[in-house]
């Protein structure tokens, strides 16, 4: 054991080294949809549950889509895990990743256009849906980007040059500040447009990210010899059925996770206005502490592609216990953090002195503390999958998310809040139950992987 400490700290730097700036690209991203989020909450409650309306249904369609297009990153790690990869594999498996976000662009687009529709047909108060349309018919138009964001920044995680990604993201972050102030408040000499503002300074910052990241990859130095322009038209339609092999998994996992949770937020919209403005308060600050395992759950699935393209079977296990081990130690920091100063953070996104705003925060720091003690599974379960996506091994997790999310939460979050009376509360309560049976059985398939058990011994 004592020969095998170099390696597992080695791990660890180089598990570090790639998931940090990975983490902060993340937290950027969030930091995009918390400034509108913010600034949606200042024109007062109405306005930010049809804002959290239209962003849960905007989720639901996105993710699928960036679970799909992820499926990138396990293919191009294990390729240039092999040490014998052509620039044109990299190239084409982008390309491909690209003319996917292109077909899933689509029926996203048709979802959010008649968003009215879908949220009435959910049960949604008809007060909010018409304004969480009106917001969405601006934002819609950033998923292309933002998914073809997620490829690129999929090819530079799996060189493990993930620093481009966040400069670009961070710039973004600044770009929407000044954009959000200005349409939703006209500011600097823009037209005030309330919640439309928020959406289209949303689209602006995805369209910049996009176009600054595949700048950057081709002048760079050492990435622009992939010519990722070149022969963009010309269909490797095998590759893409591989992609879809992989990536099809890996969104309805992620869809069923996310959905889940947008499912609580249609059930606290339906319980009333203050419920759903005290889940959209509670789930960003819980997707804030989530980014920190989420970037390295994305470092995993490199760190144990790249062992697997080149047949490290101790690499493997290593890559993966390291990540794990990361990320269940921060979120069980968050876990004291959110459990005991709960109030306070509330306290950040509304106006104590309004009284419609303390009605809400009444509601919000109970889901906060509740959100504090899902942290260390949350942080678990995807740090699992991620390790998991590394070895191509996808479709099992997403039987596990589609079990706990909505065999378990789902129903008996519904449960609680009306039958029992629990309210938001019970809504909450079950979404820390699926996510603790989710976050077991995906350790536990790590835990007793087939490639792990061919392990040499230490």
């Amino acid at each position: 054991m004592t020969r095998s400490l170099p390696a597992w700290k080695a791990e660890t730097r180089a598990t570090i080294a790639l998931a940090w700036p990975l983490v902060l690209t993340n937290l950027a991203q969030v930091a995009i949809g918390l400034t509108a989020t913010l600034m949606m909450g200042w024109l007062g409650p109405v306005t930010l549950a049809a804002g959290a309306l239209g962003t849960n249904l905007y989720m639901a369609v996105y993710v699928v889509g960036l679970g799909l297009v992820t499926s990138t990153a396990p293919m191009l790690a294990q390729t240039l895990g092999r040490g014998r990869h052509s620039l044109r594999d990299c190239r084409r498996t982008v390309h491909q990743g690209m003319w996917l976000a292109v077909l899933l662009c689509l029926p996203a687009w048709a979802v959010m256009w008649n968003a009215d529709a879908v949220l009435r047909a959910l049960g949604q108060d008809s007060t909010l849906t018409g304004e969480a349309q009106h917001y969405l018919r601006y934002m819609q138009w950033g998923v292309l980007p933002a998914l073809g964001f997620a490829v690129l920044r999929a090819f530079i995680a799996a060189h493990e040059r993930p620093r481009s990604g966040m400069v670009v993201t961070v710039a973004a972050i600044l770009l929407n500040i000044v954009l959000c102030w200005g349409l939703i408040f006209g500011h600097a000499g823009l037209p005030a447009m309330g919640i439309a503002g928020a959406g289209i300074a949303t689209t602006i910052s995805e369209v910049f990210m996009f176009a600054a990241l595949l700048a950057f990859l081709l002048i760079d130095r050492r990435l622009r010899r992939y010519r990722l322009l070149g022969g963009f038209w010309r269909p490797d339609l095998a590759r893409l059925r591989e992609l879809w092999r992989i990536g099809l998994p890996m969104g309805l996992s992620m869809g069923f996770e996310v959905t889940g949770i947008i499912a609580a937020a249609f059930l606290c919209g339906m319980i009333g206005t203050e419920a759903i403005a005290a889940h959209a308060i509670a789930i960003q600050v819980a997707s804030i502490t989530f980014m920190v395992p989420l970037g390295l759950a994305q470092a995993a699935t490199v760190r144990v592609g790249l062992a697997a393209g080149a047949g490290d079977h101790a690499g493997i296990g290593r890559a993966g216990w390291v990540s794990l081990g990361l990320g269940i130690g921060f979120m069980a920091v968050m876990a004291v953090l959110l459990t005991t100063q709960a109030g306070p953070v509330v306290g950040l996104f509304l106006d104590l002195g309004n009284p419609a705003s303390l009605a809400v925060a009444q509601v919000a720091v109970p889901l906060l503390a509740v959100a504090g003690l899902f942290q260390v599974a949350d942080g678990a379960q995807v740090v699992a999958a991620g390790a998991l996506r590394g070895l191509k091994d996808t479709r099992m997790p997403m039987l596990y998310a589609g079990l706990g999310y909505w065999a378990l939460a789902v129903p008996l979050g519904a449960a609680l809040a009306f039958p029992a009376g629990l309210g938001a509360l019970g809504v909450w309560s079950a979404l820390a139950l699926g996510l603790a049976v989710v976050a077991g059985l995906m350790t536990l398939r790590w835990s007793r992987h087939r490639r792990l058990e061919q392990m040499p011994m230490a």
